[in-house]
């Protein structure tokens, strides 16, 4: 699996992002333009709430009937003529796509963004057998030919400025021309052109697979994906299992709120619709279809209290709202999913091992819950991760320590009251100007950025009881 984008600590990864200016301006006005952009589209469309229930309603319903509208996508693609693999895990999925790739003596294959191979870890497994591996997703291209990671769901280069991306593009393919996005734009354009016409397989990621027809639904806002997906002679759709709706009806739905809570837009430049291979006498599209759906942990997440988080749609309006995300961007969370969705569903895909500082990335704001377009309640969610991780004893030796000193004083009330009047007065003696003599632990992080309260001597309730005899 391929969730994790960095091997650094946490915290050494939340300071280097807090210190990378370039990157904390573009988020600003990323954030600061989609979300003009969502609330103006939100406005026109009118009754939000009623659009957000009727979304939340349609992905609950297919949670709730999930294993009989795969088994009938399934038998959809088959009748289409197309090829359905079920797989349980990445490596699973890897192995399957890997193995079409070998059969059809593939060494060049083209892939429109797609995050669920990011997940899977698919680009480095085919790498491996030599193939070149060609993003064609104009942000997806930018960070591939300088090994960097996405820190976006639907912007993948949201970290970048031009003038970063006009450097970058000097350095790795010797462009000469200016930093305007339409200059880069066709110059890549240019570049990657015979990528498409040399490409052995397409590769492309599933919005919305539509059970009824056997289709695959696929919005973007650049014309890559279709040339990805109708030149190559194999077309290989990756998808997660939850990724569907029982027909095109639903979609409907679906893909207006996807739009407009993703870039602000009535529809995405492309809405694309896919139904197997080629029939006899079509000129175009591939010659073999592959669908491949995906797994890897989705089951147990949906028998799970975290199952509300495979509602999500993968539009990123969480993260474009998210305080949080806003100073440390995508790879302060050290996951291919950030933001606050990244800090629910990357410990059930990845475990608390690995992530479990995420659930700590936020503030409990809740400015997530009232963006999300099927209404997932993200923040209590990952206060329920919270919960987990304490319970489990994975929080730091000090922090239980500390936590249990609380909770023994706050159930005697003799204890506490000493302790507060003591307390009060030894705080009077030691903070000065905001900052306490010893800078450790919670306290240190806290005052990097702050300055304690000036103590008065004396703790609340001896304060109440003086106002209360004067």
């Amino acid at each position: 699996m391929s969730l994790k984008t960095s091997n650094l600590a946490f915290k050494v990864r939340v300071d280097n992002q807090i210190q990378n200016e370039m990157m904390r301006k573009a988020v600003v006005k990323a954030q600061e333009t989609i979300g003009a952009n969502r609330l103006k589209m939100v406005n026109e469309l009118g009754n939000w709430e009623e659009w957000r229930d009727l979304a939340k309603q349609i992905r609950n319903h297919v949670l709730a009937n999930l294993d009989a509208y795969l088994y009938q996508l399934s038998e959809k693609v088959h009748q289409n003529g197309g090829h359905v693999y079920f797989a349980e895990t990445a490596e699973e999925a890897t192995a399957y796509i890997r193995k079409v790739a070998l059969e059809k003596q593939a060494k060049k294959i083209v892939k429109s963004k797609s995050m669920v191979t990011e997940e899977i870890g698919l680009n480095e497994v085919l790498e491996k057998e030599g193939m070149k591996v060609v993003e064609t997703d104009l942000g997806e291209y930018l960070l591939q030919i300088v090994g960097d990671k996405p820190s976006h769901i639907v912007v993948p280069a949201i970290h970048k400025d031009r003038y970063k991306i006009r450097q970058e593009l000097h350095e790795q393919l010797g462009y000469n021309g200016s930093e305007t996005p339409e200059e880069m734009t066709a110059f890549i354009r240019q570049v990657i052109r015979k990528d498409f016409l040399e490409a052995d397989i397409g590769i492309s990621g599933c919005n919305f697979a539509v059970a009824e027809t056997g289709s695959v639904c696929l919005v973007t806002n650049e014309g890559n994906l279709r040339l990805a997906t109708t030149v190559p002679k194999t077309h290989i759709a990756v998808m997660g299992m939850e990724r569907l709706a029982p027909t095109f009806q639903e979609v409907d739905v679906l893909i207006t709120m996807l739009a407009r809570s993703a870039v602000g837009a009535k529809l995405t430049a492309y809405n694309t619709w896919l139904t197997g291979p080629r029939l006899d006498g079509e000129t175009d599209g591939p010659e073999e279809f592959h669908l491949v759906i995906v797994d890897n942990g989705r089951s147990k997440i949906l028998e799970s209290e975290f199952k509300e988080v495979l509602r999500c749609i993968r539009c990123g309006a969480c993260l474009n709202t998210c305080p949080a995300y806003r100073q440390i961007g995508g790879h302060g969370y050290g996951s291919i999913y950030p933001g606050p969705i990244g800090s629910v569903i990357s410990p059930l895909l990845g475990g608390y091992e690995e992530f479990k500082e995420l659930p700590y990335a936020c503030s409990l704001c809740t400015a997530c819950n009232s963006v999300c377009p099927v209404k997932i309640p993200l923040a209590q969610l990952i206060l329920k991760h919270r919960e987990h991780i304490a319970q489990s004893g994975m929080t730091p030796a000090a922090e239980r320590l500390s936590i249990f000193g609380f909770n023994f004083a706050n159930s005697h009330p003799t204890l506490w009251k000493v302790g507060m009047k003591v307390g009060a007065k030894v705080a009077a003696k030691f903070i000065k100007n905001g900052k306490a003599p010893i800078q450790v632990g919670a306290l240190a992080e806290w005052t990097k950025a702050r300055d304690l309260p000036t103590p008065e001597g004396e703790s609340f309730r001896e304060w109440f009881e003086k106002r209360g005899k004067n």
